[in-house]
């Protein structure tokens, strides 16, 4: 280790989010006034918030819900830059990661209301569309085609990560490591010239296990999962995830899916997906668009194996990923 890492001190700052918490953890000198930093990192995922969610009626995502069917609406450049983000996705999956699922995503309890079975119902008949096909932009500018509801949360929390990263990188630091409800993004190595580790986590509801580990440099990493948020209908569990094709949670799905990427937001989009188009679809998909993706698959007795694809997963339960150069 070199003189000036054992000079440096750790700082661990954090704040809430999104109905969670950010973190950030990195190095620095000791005299390090770490308030500024703190508080501009607080102000970025505040702002995303305040853009994007859809617990907030007056939030710029919701004037876009609530403008008339064929009526420009200019948003923010940051809402209007994951928009464009998630249609890209949209288009690339296919469909399967689709901000158009607003309505669903309300119907089941997920939103800010409680489940209603009149809204259920309403969600599994409607004829849909996805978004990629029905909003249109000009800039930041945006109008729906037909009515639907945008819903940002498969996508929202990993831009949040990333806007934490430029936020740090505003403040002089390049060598960091920030998060929001285990998305992640790995910002240049740690004191020591190691890359940051990061644990993929056993898809268990019951407690919080490692199931692999991965060392990360210059990537971002997210997971979509059934085992942290669901409900329970008919006595049977299902994912928050929502399947585009049904207007309801998916009920086969793997058990979790992990994406590596460039930034986070696009990491936290391809995880959706990949999770509605499972382990075989998924697997050819990851491979055509060159991702790095392991999914978690549960067998009819609850053990769980393993499908890496790309070039930073193995098959090994403990494997070290490195995604230096993403």
């Amino acid at each position: 280790m070199s003189k000036m890492s054992t000079e440096r001190v750790k700082v661990a700052l954090n704040g809430p989010t999104m109905g969670t918490r950010w973190s950030a953890l990195f190095f620095t000198e000791p005299e390090f006034d770490k308030a500024p930093v703190r508080a501009a990192l607080q102000g970025a995922v505040d702002e995303v918030d305040r853009q994007m969610s859809t617990w907030n009626a007056g939030s710029d995502l919701m004037r876009v819900n609530a403008a008339p069917v064929g009526e420009w609406v200019a948003v923010p450049a940051q809402l209007a830059a994951v928009l464009r983000l998630g249609l890209e996705i949209g288009r690339a999956s296919g469909g399967a990661f689709d901000i158009g699922m607003g309505d669903a995503v309300t119907a089941w309890g997920f939103g800010p209301g409680d489940a209603t079975s009149a809204g259920i119902r309403a969600a599994m008949q409607t004829a849909r569309r996805p978004a990629h096909k029905v909003l249109e932009s000009d800039g930041d500018r945006f109008r729906k085609a037909a009515p639907i509801a945008l819903d940002l949360n498969g996508i929202a929390k990993g831009y949040g990560v990333d806007r934490l990263a430029e936020t740090l990188r505003d403040h002089g630091i390049a060598d960091a490591l920030v998060g929001i409800d285990g998305e992640m993004r790995a910002m240049g190595l740690r004191p020591d010239g190691e890359a940051w580790t990061i644990a993929v986590e056993a898809p268990d509801a019951k407690r919080r296990t490692p199931h692999s580990i991965l060392a990360l440099q210059h990537a971002a990493v997210a997971t979509s999962g059934d085992y942290r948020h669901w409900i329970e209908v008919q006595g049977r569990r299902l994912s928050h995830t929502m399947d585009p094709r049904r207007g309801a949670p998916l009920i086969a799905s793997p058990a979790s899916v992990t994406v590596v990427a460039r930034t986070c937001a696009e990491a936290d989009a391809w995880a959706t997906a990949l999770m509605v188009l499972g382990p075989d679809k998924g697997a050819e998909l990851t491979r055509k668009q060159r991702l790095d993706a392991l999914f978690l698959v549960r067998n009819d007795i609850g053990n769980v194996r393993s499908v890496g694809v790309g070039r930073l997963f193995s098959e090994e339960p403990a494997a070290i990923a490195s995604a230096e150069g993403k």
